[in-house]
C-alpha cells in the first residue's frame, strides 16, 4: 500500500511513506489551498456521516454491532488551550489494513484525473476535493499534525489503531485502546492566528449549518453558558445539537429552502456548483417512495465511461442501502443525482435484486418522467425570456447523453425528441439551439421533409457539397457532427409526420419544392454527358456502384452519397475509427452539369481516367474522407496541370 515501512519494536509503532500521489496532494493542500481552508470541516463531516450510513446498512444483517451504542451522532469539540480541534463518529471505524487503504494512499476515485482537472484556480481546485475522494487530506490545510483514532465496530477495545501524519511524507500507525467504536480525527491547528477561527464555537457552529445542516445524524457540540468569573463563554459537559438532524428530502418541501437544496446536492455530489435544478416529491399507491432528484450543471470527469456505475443513492425507510444505485436511472440519465427512499423494497436488497425487481421497475419509470419533467421545464422557459438559460446551459454539458435515450428508452422516445437541440444552416455558429419543432415550424410551403447532414465536425458539415441546392433554394439542414448522432439517427426516423432525411443519401427529391425547369435540366444534362458518365463509371466500376449527373451541386463539380438504405459514409469512418468492421459498401459518384470543369470534360477525349479518378478523391477529401493513395493523388494533380500550363 505504501512506499516503505519500518517499525519500532518496543512500541509497535510502524513508519510508512505515502504514496508519491498522496504527497503531492498533501502539498497542494498545504500551499495552494489556504483561501478555502474551511471546506476541511464540510469534508471530514461528510466522511463521518458516511461512516454511520455503512454501520446502519452493516447492522441490517449484524445488528450485534450495535452494542449499547444505539444512537448515532457526529460531535465536534474545540480545545482552544491545546489548539486542538476533534471531529469524532460511533461509525463503522476501521482496522489497520483499512486505515492503510484508506488514510496512506487515494484509493479508487483516479489520482491521475484529480490532478489532470486540476486549473490553479483555488476555489475550483478546492471543490474538487470531495469529488475525487480525497476529503481527509484537506485537514492538512488547517492542522500541522493529524491524529485518527479509530477501532471498527466489530473489533475489541485493544485492537484499535492510531494514524499519525505531520503530513510531510511518512505517517505512523500504532495499536490502541478505544472504548467506542468509531473514529476520531484530531486536528492540531496551525499556530498562526489566521485559524483561531476554527477554535471559535461561533464560527463552527456557522459552518456546519453552513455545510452540513441536511445531513441526517446529529452534528453536536458541547454547550455553553456564561461564566461570570472568567466573564466569557465556557463549556459544558452536555452535548447539543448543531444541525438540522433529519433527512432533507423526508420533510416537507414547503419547509426547505433553495440554500438547503443546493447545501444537501453539494453535499452528495461534491459538486463545485450548484445544481441546475431539482425536484423533490413523494409518490403514494401501489409503490410508496420519495424523490429527490438534481440536473447537475457541470458534467463530471467520467460521464462517458458506461462501464462506470451512475446513479442515486438508495435508502429503504430511511436506512442508507447502496450509493450509485445505477438500475433506479436508465443509462442516459446518469447524469442526475439525488435520493430515493423506498417504503416498499426489502432492506437487505441488492444490486441483484434491483435489477429484477417490479418495484424497482415502478420506481425507475417513476424518476425517469420527473426527470424529463424537470428538463422540459427548462426547455420550455425560452433562451432570453425571464434570463433563463438553464436548458442552453445543461445542452452543452449533457446533451450528448440525452441522445443515447431516443435509442435506449422507446416509451420515452416522443418526449425525447421534443428535448434534442441541434446546429442548423440558419444560424451562424455552432450552438445547438434548434428543436425540431423550431425546424417543422419554419419549413416552407410544400417542403413535406426535415433535412439533416452528418459530418465529423461542425465546420465539415457546415460546408458540405451537399448543401450546396438547399442554400439556393433557402431550405434549412441540420448540421450533425457529434459521434452518437448517427447511431440516434437510426431510431430518429420522423417528428410530427415529417421524416427525417440525410442530403447525403439516394436521390436529391425536393418533392413540390422543385419546379418543372429543375427536372427538364437534369434531363438534359444526363443525355448530354451520358458518354463522360459511362466512361467514370468503367474506370470507377471497383469504386463506386454508379455515376450520375445531379441537381444538388451548385459549386462543386462532384460529390459522393450513400444509396437510400445504404450506411453512409460518416458512419462507415466512424466504425473503422473504432475498430470495428463496417459492411463494403460503394458510394454513388454525382457529378455537377453545371460546373465549368465538368462542361469542359463533354469534349474531352484524353486524359479523362485521370480526371475520373481526381473528382472521386476531391469528392472524398469534401466530405471528411482521406484517400487510399495520397501519392498517387498528388501525381495525378500534377499531371493535369501540367496538360494546363
Amino acid at each position: 500500500m505504501t512506499d516503505n515501512k519500518t517499525a519500532d519494536n518496543s512500541t509497535n509503532k510502524q513508519v510508512h511513506g505515502f504514496k508519491a500521489e498522496v504527497a503531492q496532494l498533501l502539498k497542494l493542500m498545504i500551499h495552494s489551498l489556504y483561501s478555502n481552508r474551511e471546506i476541511f470541516l464540510r469534508e471530514l463531516v461528510s466522511n463521518a456521516s458516511d461512516a454511520i450510513d455503512k454501520l446502519r446498512f452493516a447492522t441490517l444483517k449484524s445488528p450485534e454491532l450495535l452494542g449499547q451504542d444505539q444512537t448515532f451522532r457526529i460531535q465536534i469539540n474545540a480545545d482552544e488551550t491545546a489548539r486542538t480541534l476533534t471531529i469524532s463518529d460511533n461509525g463503522i471505524g476501521m482496522n489497520q489494513d483499512e486505515v492503510l487503504n484508506n488514510l496512506g494512499t487515494i484509493a479508487r476515485s483516479g489520482t491521475r484525473e484529480f490532478f489532470t482537472q486540476l486549473s490553479g484556480d483555488q476555489q475550483k481546485d478546492a471543490q474538487l476535493i470531495g469529488q475525487f475522494g480525497v476529503g481527509f487530506y484537506s485537514a492538512f490545510i488547517v492542522a500541522d499534525k493529524v491524529v485518527v483514532n479509530t477501532r471498527r465496530a466489530d473489533a475489541k477495545a485493544s485492537d484499535a489503531i492510531c494514524w499519525t501524519s505531520n503530513g510531510e511524507g511518512e505517517f505512523t500507525i500504532e495499536p490502541i485502546s478505544k472504548d467506542q467504536r468509531g473514529t476520531e480525527v484530531v486536528l492540531h491547528l496551525r499556530s498562526d492566528s489566521e485559524f483561531d477561527t476554527f477554535l471559535s464555537s461561533w464560527q463552527l457552529k456557522s459552518l456546519i449549518r453552513k455545510y452540513s445542516d441536511h445531513i441526517s445524524v446529529p452534528i453536536e457540540m458541547r454547550e455553553e453558558k456564561w461564566d461570570e468569573t472568567e466573564k466569557k463563554m465556557l463549556s459544558t459537559d452536555a452535548w447539543q445539537a448543531v444541525n438540522e438532524a433529519s433527512a432533507l428530502w423526508t420533510r416537507n418541501k414547503n419547509d426547505v429552502t433553495p440554500e438547503q437544496y443546493q447545501a444537501f446536492y453539494q453535499h452528495i455530489s461534491h459538486d463545485q456548483e450548484p445544481a441546475l435544478s431539482y425536484s423533490h416529491s413523494r409518490v403514494e399507491g401501489r409503490s410508496e417512495y420519495t424523490l429527490l432528484l438534481f440536473v447537475p450543471k457541470k458534467a463530471p470527469f467520467d460521464l462517458w465511461d458506461r462501464s462506470q456505475r451512475h446513479g442515486l443513492k438508495l435508502y429503504v425507510k430511511r436506512v442508507f442501502i447502496m450509493d450509485d444505485a445505477d438500475k433506479l436511472l436508465p443509462t442516459y440519465l446518469r447524469f442526475v443525482r439525488g435520493v430515493i427512499d423506498s417504503a416498499d423494497l426489502p432492506l437487505n436488497v441488492s444490486r441483484e435484486l434491483l435489477q429484477e425487481s417490479r418495484d424497482v421497475k415502478t420506481i425507475r419509470e417513476g424518476a425517469t418522467k420527473k426527470i424529463l419533467s424537470v428538463l422540459e421545464e427548462m426547455a420550455n422557459d425560452k433562451d432570453g425570456i425571464n434570463d433563463d438559460t438553464r436548458y442552453h446551459d445543461f445542452w452543452q454539458e449533457f446533451g450528448q447523453v440525452l441522445k443515447e435515450g431516443v435509442g435506449e428508452d422507446h416509451s420515452n422516445r416522443e418526449r425525447l425528441q421534443k428535448l434534442l437541440r441541434f446546429a442548423s444552416t440558419r444560424n451562424d455558429d455552432a450552438a445547438q439551439t434548434v428543436s425540431l419543432a423550431d425546424y417543422v415550424a419554419r419549413m416552407k410551403h410544400g417542403q413535406e421533409k426535415i433535412y439533416y447532414v452528418t459530418a465529423d465536425s461542425y465546420l465539415a458539415a457546415r460546408n458540405s457539397p451537399h448543401l450546396e441546392v438547399f442554400k439556393k433554394k433557402d431550405i434549412e439542414v441540420l448540421l450533425l457532427s457529434e459521434r452518437v448522432d448517427e447511431w440516434m439517427l437510426s431510431f430518429l426516423n420522423e417528428f410530427d409526420g415529417k421524416e427525417l432525411v440525410s442530403v447525403a443519401k439516394g436521390g436529391l427529391d425536393l418533392g413540390a419544392l422543385s419546379d418543372e425547369s429543375d427536372k427538364k435540366a437534369q434531363e438534359l444534362a444526363q443525355s448530354s454527358h451520358k458518354a463522360v458518365v459511362e466512361h467514370f463509371q468503367t474506370v470507377l466500376e471497383d469504386k463506386v456502384s454508379s455515376v450520375r449527373v445531379t441537381l444538388r451541386l451548385t459549386d462543386s463539380p462532384a460529390c459522393l452519397v450513400a444509396s437510400e438504405d445504404g450506411m453512409s459514409n460518416h458512419l462507415q469512418r466512424i466504425l473503422k475509427s473504432a475498430g470495428q468492421a463496417a459492411p463494403v459498401t460503394k458510394p454513388i459518384l454525382e457529378i455537377n452539369p453545371n460546373h465549368p470543369l465538368v462542361a469542359a470534360l463533354t469534349e474531352q477525349t484524353q486524359g479523362l481516367d485521370d480526371w475520373a479518378w481526381l473528382l472521386f478523391e476531391e469528392a472524398q477529401l469534401a466530405e471528411g474522407g482521406s484517400i487510399e493513395n495520397p501519392a498517387h493523388f498528388v501525381a495525378r494533380v500534377n499531371k493535369l496541370l501540367l496538360h494546363r500550363v
